[in-house]
């Protein structure tokens, strides 16, 4: 009785949670803002959906593992012709965009089982344990804070580079969400840089408590050990940016490169 009247309290707890301050979200903001390094920045896939911006440092990269599988698969395509070999995951699809791809359909997430696989189970059964430098793409509609939340210091620091699109950031005036969104944030930063951040222009801005929000972020992280020098990047949008689709463009508020 005892556990149950306290799991009972959690959950009025979490219920009547006050709302994250306009200071803390501000603070997790600036520390997702943007450095320029020593390697230029280059696009993959094409323009709009499917392409993103990263490092021209993907020499010696062994695997792209990319999961969330769209109608496009611009980006895929290209690290082939870098060498690399392509992974895909995704339990909504039957088939990706081509036969040139590894595919396996389940989704990632935080715990492998019932079409479910973790981001450690899945690396770990395409290319082993080995040291190998890797690239992560992933655009998994909200799933990336548990799975990153989840996945081992060690296998994130095998990704040199990390595209990732983060999701439903309009909540963060929500605790819990602050919570799981600032503790994702922390474990990317310890050991990677953002070196690019571009709005999806999926869904407009949001305005909470006077502070500007993109929704949908797509952001490039560049492992600190790959970067021997870095300034903070206060020009947006790059040149190589494009809208992601046909709705109305949007731009980066400058309170996420302007402090």
């Amino acid at each position: 009785m005892k556990k149950l009247i306290s799991r009972f309290l959690g959950l009025f707890d979490l219920i009547l949670e006050k709302s994250v301050d306009k200071k803390s979200i501000i603070s997790l903001i600036q520390s997702l803002h943007v450095f320029s390094t020593d390697k230029n920045l280059i696009r993959l896939g094409p323009d709009g959906d499917g392409g993103y911006l990263v490092p021209n440092d993907l020499e010696g990269i062994e695997a792209c593992f990319s999961p969330g599988v769209g109608n496009l698969s611009g980006f895929e395509k290209d690290c082939l012709t870098y060498g690399m070999k392509v992974f895909l995951a995704d339990g909504s699809v039957n088939a990706p965009a081509g036969n040139e791809f590894d595919f396996i359909k389940k989704f990632i997430g935080p715990v492998s089982g019932n079409g479910f696989i973790t981001l450690e189970d899945w690396i770990i059964s395409k290319v082993g344990e080995s040291q190998s430098d890797l690239l992560l793409q992933m655009d998994i509609e909200g799933h990336e804070y548990l799975t990153l939340i989840n996945a081992p210091e060690s296998l994130l620091n095998r990704f040199r580079i990390i595209v990732v699109e983060f999701h439903s950031l309009q909540k963060l005036g929500n605790g819990e969400f602050f919570s799981i969104v600032s503790s994702v944030t922390k474990k990317m930063l310890k050991n990677h840089t953002c070196v690019h951040n571009h709005p999806n222009n999926h869904v407009a801005i949001d305005n909470r408590l006077g502070i500007e929000i993109p929704p949908l972020l797509e952001l490039t992280f560049l492992r600190n050990d790959r970067i021997t020098q870095k300034i903070l990047q206060k020009k947006f949008p790059h040149p190589l940016d494009s809208d992601s689709t046909n709705a109305p463009h949007i731009s980066l508020p400058p309170i996420w490169y302007e402090k």
